[in-house]
């Protein structure tokens, strides 16, 4: 068990209470009022300290040991304040789905204003309703079956050039930032279909430099981090509408997701504005990246750390291998839809990691559930990981067993993804670059861990301690 280091835990302290600080406490004075004139009692649980709450208990230690404390003394409904909010924390199936997908109308998705600056007020997960609604059926015509099937010859180019790298660079990587090179080179590829290698250049340089400010403290002082970040959000837009302008003079009608953007019109015919698009462009290539680099590095980790595991998913790669003459032909879509035992790793590392926590919501207006009062402007966190861990539903949860996939879990028991009307609508997107990168990784390739082999830090996702360094080495026809 690992601790966030100091820095981190204490940057998003701050970050989040300068964010909330002053609202806050409007609300939870109208909220207390309001409190007084229902007869419903709030969540069992504490509040914690004045203004900061149990904010410093939940970033001093391993958050899901707080999460599960809570939860045993507690029950699966409980409040705390966290960050400068009164927070609501759902821990089961059933509350998760009252939140998510059956009153998903009372709760509106929540993200700190710095963010929403940071990746543009317009991106489709800051929004609900019509507008939401409708950008949500663009992200999955452009990721839909038919489409992702014309991706997987770029897919696979891009997995067979980041793979190669890796062991032509000889000496120990970070896996996590080279998962990630590779995660949004794909997502500039769903997003972009092809695009000229200057504009590729451009993006990914300005790009780097605003994830590198997104979780910073938010001040605007000149040389910080979060300040370089606002610089290079600027330049992005600025690239984007070139790249625009350009597609919208050649009349350009590709499937990709900024043609769909591109062609979009609404029910009186209006078409989305230049910043519209632009935010949502950056929306998606920034959902594209951390999630799907975190999981790729999880899986490398419990493929080494398992022998008899790191077998079978060879065993099933090589079977294709063979079939496609040593390599020498390219994989087909009907080849990776049938990579059973790949999928159910897959599946399981996202059960085992849940990367996604946790998501903030915020109710709209006063909600009951289960007897408990959930007061309007209160945060409510459904806990994906008390989920995915919890051994109701997961037999042995801590325990790594594909086999647990063999049937379809239990509904609102596994969302990797999240769920109802706010689900991530890149999922299938992110399981075929998954299982096209480890086909090539797994066939042509053998890597070592260096360094320490277990620990898990927060930043702000859990990843396999310094992003898991490793050295790759390429293998001959003869050791393979």
């Amino acid at each position: 068990m690992e601790a966030l280091s100091v820095p981190l835990y204490i940057t998003i302290l701050f970050l989040f209470l300068f964010t909330f600080f002053s609202i806050s406490f409007l609300k939870r004075s109208r909220n207390e009022n309001s409190k007084s004139q229902n007869s419903l009692k709030l969540p069992p649980g504490s509040m914690g300290l004045p203004w900061i709450g149990e904010t410093l208990q939940l970033y001093s230690q391993d958050p899901n040991i707080f999460f599960s404390q809570k939860q045993r003394r507690y029950g699966e409904i409980f409040k705390t304040n966290i960050l400068g909010c009164p927070c609501v924390m759902l821990a089961s199936a059933a509350a998760a789905r009252f939140v998510l997908v059956t009153n998903a109308h009372l709760f509106r998705p929540t993200y700190p204003k710095s963010k929403e600056t940071m990746i543009g007020p317009a991106a489709l997960f800051f929004h609900q309703g019509n507008y939401h609604s409708n950008l949500r059926k663009l992200v999955l015509n452009s990721l839909s079956l038919e489409r992702l099937r014309t991706l997987v010859p770029s897919i696979e180019a891009a997995a067979i050039s980041a793979t190669d790298s890796w062991a032509a660079a000889g000496h120990v990587i970070n896996t996590f930032r080279e998962m990630k090179k590779y995660s949004f080179e794909v997502g500039i590829i769903a997003v972009f279909g092809k695009l000229e290698n200057e504009y590729k250049e451009k993006l990914k340089q300005k790009y780097c430099i605003l994830d590198k400010g997104y979780n910073c403290f938010p001040t605007r002082l000149p040389g910080t981090a979060y300040s370089k970040a606002l610089s290079a959000r600027k330049k992005l837009r600025e690239i984007l509408g070139e790249i625009i302008m350009e597609r919208r003079e050649k009349r350009v009608t590709e499937r990709d997701f900024v043609g769909h953007l591109l062609n979009y019109r609404d029910e009186n015919g209006e078409s989305l504005s230049e910043d519209q698009i632009a935010d949502n462009i950056i929306g998606v290539l920034f959902a594209a990246q951390d999630t799907t680099a975190t999981v790729l590095t999880w899986i490398l980790k419990y493929l080494h750390d398992n022998f008899k595991l790191f077998e079978a998913v060879k065993a099933e790669q090589m079977e294709i291998y063979r079939r496609n003459g040593e390599g020498k032909m390219p994989l087909s879509w009907g080849q990776i839809k049938d990579m059973p035992f790949t999928h159910r790793v897959v599946l399981e590392s996202l059960r085992m990691a849940s990367i996604i926590s946790f998501t903030f919501r915020e109710a709209v207006v006063d909600v009951e559930y289960k007897g408990y009062l959930i007061p309007k402007g209160w945060k409510v966190m459904p806990l994906f990981r008390n989920i995915h861990h919890n051994h109701e539903y997961f037999p042995d949860p801590h325990i790594f067993d594909p086999s647990r996939f063999e049937v379809a879990p239990r509904p609102n028991t596994f969302m990797p993804f999240g769920n109802g009307v706010h689900s991530c609508p890149g999922n299938e997107l992110a399981k075929l670059e998954i299982l096209i990168l480890l086909h090539h990784l797994i066939t042509k390739f053998r890597w070592e861990v260096e360094g320490s082999q277990s620990g898990v830090e927060y930043g702000p996702f859990p990843m396999p301690l310094q992003g898991l360094p490793s050295r790759f080495f390429k293998q001959t026809t003869t050791n393979r």
